[in-house]
C-alpha cells in the first residue's frame, strides 16, 4: 500500500498536536484558472448520516451567477496547520513556509447558484482529501457541472466540522472495509443532495458521473457498478485493486461495468515504475476485457501518481519560492510539464463527461 499510505502517514501527525505556520509566513498560490466560461461558486456542507451514525463534510462547486464576494478558501481556517504539519514533509516542502490559510480558490463562497446542471462526485484517494481535487472541480464547475467532493470520515487524515471538532484518521489498513464504507458515503450523499437549501433544486440528479483520484477512482468505479444513479465513471490513477500490482482486483476490476468509463494511469502508481495501463494492470485489463460499454484508457507516461491532483499544479510554483526536495517532487508528480498535464486532463474530462453525462 506504499503509494496509497504514504500522505495519509504524514498527516497522521497531525493528531499529536499541529503547529500553526509563523505568522511572517506570506507564500502561497493560485490554483489554474478555470477553462470554462461559467462564474463559479462554492459551499461547505455538514451531513449527517443517523442510520450509520456518521457525519461527511463535502464541498459543493457549482456555476454561479456573475458577482463580486470573497473567494472561497482552500483549505479552512482550522485546517491549514494540521495540512502544514502532515502534508508538507511528505511532498517535500519545508513545515511552517506556505500560508496555507492564505491560499485562495477561484470560486466566490456561497454565491448563487445559477441554473441546473448535471452532477459529479469526487472521492479523494485513501487517507487523503478533498481539497486536493479542488483545481479539478473548479474546471468542471465552469464548464457547467456542479461537483461535490467528499471528505471520508475516519479515513481522511483530519475531517473539520462547522462546530470546530476534528475528526482524525482511525489508521484503518482494511481497504475493503474502506470500500464498502466509500461506497455508502457516495450513495448516501446523492440521496441527500435535493435537500441541500439554495442548491438542490439546481442540481440535475438524472445526470450523474462520478470521478476519484487513486482509491477514490476506484470508488467511483465500484459506485457506477451498483447505482444505477451513476452514468458514468473516471478513474484517476487507481489500481482497481487491494494490491498495487492489481492481482486482487476490486468488484470493479474483476467483473467490468455497465457504464462508461475512463481510466487515466501514470508511472507512479506501479511496483515497478511501469506506466499503468489495462496492457500493463492486470485488474485494468479485467474491468476493460469485461466492460462492454464505452471505454477509454489515457496513460500520463511521465507523470506520478500525485499528478491527478493539485499537487501536480502547485509542488512546482512552490519550488520557485521556498526550498522543495527535489527527489520527492520527481516521486510525485514526475517529470511531466504541469500546464500540459492539466490540460490533458481538463480536456480527456471534459469530453468524457460531456459525451456520458452532460
Amino acid at each position: 500500500m506504499r503509494f496509497r499510505t504514504v500522505l495519509a502517514a504524514a498527516l497522521l501527525v497531525t493528531a499529536l498536536g499541529a503547529t500553526p505556520a509563523s505568522a511572517e509566513t506570506a507564500v502561497t498560490f493560485d490554483l489554474p484558472t478555470p477553462s470554462g466560461p461559467h462564474a463559479i461558486g462554492e459551499r461547505d456542507v455538514h451531513l449527517v448520516d443517523q442510520a450509520r451514525n456518521r457525519e461527511l463534510m463535502i464541498s459543493v462547486w457549482y456555476p454561479a451567477r456573475p458577482g463580486t464576494g470573497p473567494k472561497a478558501r482552500y483549505l479552512p481556517a482550522a485546517a491549514a496547520p494540521y495540512f502544514d504539519q502532515g502534508a508538507a514533509p511528505a511532498l517535500g516542502l519545508p513545515t511552517g513556509k506556505v500560508d496555507w490559510a492564505a491560499v485562495e480558490t477561484h470560486a466566490r463562497a456561497n454565491a448563487p447558484v445559477r441554473g441546473r446542471w448535471p452532477v459529479v462526485v469526487y472521492s479523494p484517494g485513501w487517507g487523503s482529501l478533498r481539497a486536493l481535487g479542488s483545481a479539478t472541480a473548479e474546471d468542471l464547475a465552469s464548464r457547467g457541472y456542479i461537483v461535490v467532493t467528499i471528505d471520508h470520515t475516519g479515513e481522511a487524515p483530519f475531517v473539520v466540522f462547522p462546530d470546530g471538532r476534528v475528526v482524525f484518521s482511525q489508521g484503518s489498513k482494511d481497504l475493503v472495509a474502506g470500500m464498502r464504507t466509500r461506497v455508502a458515503d457516495v450513495r448516501f450523499t446523492l440521496d441527500q443532495l435535493p435537500g441541500i437549501p439554495g442548491l438542490g433544486q439546481s442540481m440535475d440528479l438524472s445526470r450523474v458521473g462520478a470521478i476519484g483520484h487513486s482509491f477514490g477512482g476506484d470508488t467511483a468505479a465500484e459506485v457506477s457498478k451498483v447505482d444505477s444513479r451513476v452514468d458514468a465513471a473516471a478513474d484517476l490513477d487507481g489500481w482497481l485493486a487491494y494490491d498495487v500490482d492489481g492481482k486482487q482486483p476490486t468488484r470493479a476490476g474483476a467483473e467490468g461495468v455497465s457504464r462508461p468509463v475512463l481510466l487515466m494511469g501514470s508511472s507512479g502508481s506501479t511496483s515497478d515504475g511501469q506506466p499503468r495501463s489495462h496492457l500493463t494492470s492486470p485488474s485494468w485489463k479485467s474491468l476493460w476485457d469485461h466492460t462492454s460499454a464505452p471505454k477509454q484508457d489515457i496513460t500520463l507516461a511521465t507523470a506520478m501518481h500525485y499528478s491527478y491532483t493539485d499537487v501536480q499544479w502547485f509542488l512546482p510554483k512552490l519550488a520557485q519560492r521556498v526550498p522543495v526536495d527535489p527527489q520527492v517532487q520527481r516521486t510525485r508528480i514526475g517529470t511531466i510539464d504541469p500546464s500540459a498535464s492539466i490540460g490533458v486532463q481538463r480536456a480527456a474530462l471534459a469530453g468524457f463527461f460531456g459525451r456520458y453525462v452532460s
